[in-house]
């Protein structure tokens, strides 16, 4: 019998196993192969080491301010969605709280809508023509912005429309977390004198830790992986100034100088970052659950 329910166990995780191989596995194997030669996908592969590498590190440094570039944009989504998410989360699971369906659910629109639809929807409002933002602004006085166009103002903007765009998920992962909460320790709370802002300090805030690591883990992956909205809003523009590192290797394995071995090789090192930054992340939240 317990072999029988092992395989049907088997069989329910074989369609995700298949997925992941096909999707990921192989072509992380694939990448890291390709990253040790010369290859334009043309053309015969050509070994030629770490000699990709060295270019990445020592010879190209557009592709380390890519990669700046994607720090700046955690940075700058990151902790604003973790903390306005955590607040949004504490107001809807307050008991005074009237409409919390109807909230929900709004906050949860933008994620249910693709990063494309939704980057598509933001380009036609940030319009420096004829945009509802800009409408907006000289409505009350204040000049219009080439929110996307001007190199100052381009990666703020994409970190804005990905706060609007994630805050859901955020708000949610903590809602989830909050109602699991006993409500006797409130209850005991309030009898020791305890008001709301120490409720959460001492209570709600040491429970959620594990939510939130997990959120910068997520966040922290999800913000080396961004693409799509670069894709469509900017197209690593204006200047390079929102050229991400993903979208760097779109460009350096699919441009005009196809070079799929440097690309995979710049590909390695990205998971490599992502795989150092996730375990000291992991390594920090052990140690203060100790």
């Amino acid at each position: 019998m317990w072999k029988r329910q092992m395989w049907v166990a088997y069989l329910f995780i074989l369609p995700a196993t298949l997925i992941i191989s096909i999707f990921v596995m192989i072509p992380s194997v694939v990448s890291i192969y390709f990253s040790f030669f010369k290859y334009d996908a043309i053309t015969p592969a050509k070994f030629i080491g770490l000699r990709n590498y060295g270019e990445f590190f020592f010879e190209d440094p557009l592709a380390l301010r890519s990669l700046s570039i994607n720090l700046y944009y955690i940075i700058g989504t990151l902790p604003v969605a973790i903390l306005v998410g955590f607040i949004i989360a504490i107001a809807l699971n307050a008991r005074w709280f009237r409409g919390r369906q109807f909230f929900n659910a709004a906050y949860f629109i933008p994620v249910a809508i693709s990063m494309v639809g939704g980057s598509a929807i933001c380009l036609w409002l940030l319009d420096p023509m004829g945009g509802l933002v800009n409408w907006f602004m000289q409505l009350i006085g204040l000049s219009p912005q080439a929110w996307v166009g001007d190199p100052k103002l381009a990666l703020f903007t994409i970190c804005l429309v990905s706060i609007w765009k994630n805050l859901g998920f955020f708000m949610v992962i903590y809602l989830t977390a909050l109602q699991a909460i006993p409500s006797t320790y409130y209850e005991a709370a309030r009898i020791d004198g305890a008001n709301r802002w120490q409720e959460i300090y001492h209570i709600t805030w040491p429970i959620v830790i594990p939510t939130t690591f997990f959120l910068l883990i997520m966040g922290t992956i999800g913000g080396f992986q961004i693409f799509d909205q670069i894709y469509i809003m900017t197209q690593g523009g204006p200047g390079n100034a929102t050229k991400v590192i993903v979208f760097y290797i779109y460009e350096t394995g699919f441009g005009g100088q196809v070079r799929m071995g440097y690309a995979s090789a710049i590909a390695v090192v990205l998971m490599v970052i992502a795989l150092i930054i996730t375990g000291l992340q992991w390594k920090y939240y052990l140690r203060v659950a100790e």
